[in-house]
């Protein structure tokens, strides 16, 4: 079985529209490598398959792989939206990256070094665009996603994509605004132009650090959201909690070297609000368990996908440490996750520290 593939024989790139009422897209059609093959990166190999993409779906198990291609549906993840039949999927990562152009990577945040040092030996060229669609950082390392990919292709441009996307909504295709962060004007443009559709909106900002950080920490915030919600705190706590959840995750980008206007954008704040308040968060549902009396790994076990809130919560834990910086909610997690504290020690805790003269 082979990709799809536009007539190499020509020596232009074929173009086309995405119409919708008035103007239609127009943009080149490009060689698109995903890999990931969860809910997140199947909704994104569809809508770039939807828009005329060439587009191949890497999934690590092969078996996965084989049932995707035969069944058209992800039905673990994403059950009842049709996968396009011109995507070509596999688990053959050399044969899914070689000749890409663009090499689009969302899997779990633990597993990306593995990845990506698998992709460093089918050795690509130094010309293809990485964009990276995971939010986490490295445990132990406490990298950010980039800064591992930056470290294997050192010559490669790479994007960060972030921003408020649910999986559920977008692969319906529910309006959604994300941001593109890259350094490179020219660059941002372009990876617009490869993700604009009518309901799929891009924005760009060159703050790579706040813009990976903010979908980063969210999370943590998210699992402390959903503690809120089990516990059965009110809509003044959760608005606490929220509003002072992102003013530790700025506080701690802004040490790191991130521009504090990025958190109150999309892929800070807009990111937060929405998985704090979502009832597709995982994060979130995750904590919600937690205050209900499940251990960690039960909670896990029963949300059943990748909740990136805990590993992060981990690393932010360590750096808030190192960069001498305050985050109150984020320490009270860690020891709620980690030290087996009882999340209402924890509200105690959050509700009698030491009062500020300001906000």
């Amino acid at each position: 079985m082979s990709p799809v593939r536009t007539n190499e024989n020509k020596k232009k790139m074929k173009r086309i529209s995405y119409r919708r009422p008035g103007r239609p897209i127009s943009h080149r059609v490009r060689k698109i490598a995903v890999l990931g093959a969860g809910s997140w990166g199947t909704t994104l190999a569809i809508l770039l398959a939807k828009k005329g993409h060439e587009v191949a779906l890497w999934e690590y198990l092969k078996e996965q792989a084989e049932r995707l291609a035969r069944e058209r549906e992800n039905r673990r993840f994403l059950p009842g939206i049709p996968i396009p039949e011109e995507i070509f999927i596999s688990s053959n990562l050399k044969e899914i990256a070689k000749g890409k152009e663009t090499v689009l990577i969302v899997v779990p945040s633990q597993a990306l070094r593995e990845v990506v040092e698998k992709l460093a030996k089918v050795k690509i060229s130094q010309k293809v665009v990485l964009i990276s669609a995971t939010k986490g950082l490295e445990v132990g390392t406490n990298l950010r996603m980039s800064q591992i990919i930056k470290s294997y292709f050192p010559e490669n441009r790479i994007v960060v994509l972030s921003g408020p996307s649910h999986a559920e909504e977008v692969s319906r295709e529910i309006p959604t605004t994300i941001v593109a962060s890259t350094s490179s004007r020219k660059l941002s443009q372009e990876i617009q132009e490869i993700f604009t559709t009518p309901y799929f909106r891009v924005y760009t900002n060159p703050d790579t650090i706040g813009v990976e950080l903010g979908g980063a920490l969210k999370n943590i915030i998210a699992i402390a959201s959903g503690i809120c919600d089990g516990l059965g705190l009110g809509d003044n706590s959760k608005a606490a909690l929220m509003t002072r959840g992102m003013a530790e995750i700025a506080r701690l980008g802004v040490a790191l070297g991130a521009r504090p206007e990025t958190f109150a954008g999309l892929s800070g704040m807009g990111d937060l609000i929405t998985t704090c308040i979502s009832r597709h968060s995982r994060n979130r549902g995750l904590g919600e368990r937690i205050a209900k009396g499940r251990r960690l790994e039960e909670a896990q076990r029963e949300i059943g996908m990748v909740t990136e809130g805990v590993p992060t919560t981990k690393s932010a834990y360590e750096l808030s440490k190192k960069y001498k910086v305050e985050m109150p909610i984020t320490e009270e997690l860690y020891q709620v996750l980690f030290g087996g504290k009882d999340p209402r020690d924890a509200e105690f805790e959050l509700m009698t520290r030491k009062t500020e003269r300001k906000e």
